[in-house]
């Protein structure tokens, strides 16, 4: 019997923003710790260099991220900037597990049906990706990204989770990561 994998479809629409939404192996907290949160922000940074995106709003959770994202260029590809982000943290976890901590390469084992095993940090497949072009709907979203730890009784406030947007998008220059709120559509735009 042929085993199916869910296929995340993207859409790289001129002009669209991306609500996206990725996570760790087997939904394992693996971005419970600073320094593989500060990889996290690495990557983001190296990515929007280099595939040329505004970061709108992000959260990183113990197991998945959010991302709100708008490319800047007429042709981009959503596939390459989650590469580029999740690759790069892979390896630093791995190669990280390896040299410090090598009994948690259990957790990261990817055992394949013909016996192969990886060791992953990501969980298989393209994720959740959502192109979004309403401003309210643009807004809700950062809400809902924003909100995330909240919810999840990490912090009290928003603001209280350092490992978010929301005090750079509350008071630029005040957050972990720059955000570029100039392309970000007002609410009025709607």
């Amino acid at each position: 019997m042929k085993s199916h994998r869910k296929q995340c479809r993207r859409y790289n629409d001129r002009g669209h923003a991306h609500f996206l939404t990725f996570s760790c192996f087997n939904r394992q907290p693996f971005l419970s710790k600073d320094r593989s949160r500060e990889w996290m922000l690495e990557a983001m940074a190296t990515a929007r260099d280099r595939h040329d995106f505004h970061l709108w709003a992000y959260v990183i959770m113990p197991e998945h991220v959010h991302l709100l994202l708008w490319p800047a260029q007429e042709i981009y590809s959503v596939s390459a900037i989650l590469k580029t982000i999740k690759q790069s943290v892979n390896r630093k976890a791995i190669s990280y597990v390896q040299k410090n901590a090598p009994g948690f390469l259990k957790q990261m084992e990817d055992r394949q049906p013909n016996g192969n095993i990886s060791h992953r940090f990501w969980q298989r497949g393209g994720g959740f990706d959502a192109n979004l072009t309403e401003p309210k709907t643009i807004w809700n979203t950062i809400d809902y990204i924003h909100a995330n730890p909240v919810r999840r009784n990490l912090c009290l406030r928003p603001t209280d989770w350092k490992w978010s947007s929301t005090a750079e998008m509350e008071t630029p220059g005040t957050g972990v990561l720059p955000l570029d709120l100039q392309s970000l559509p007002t609410m009025e735009a709607g």
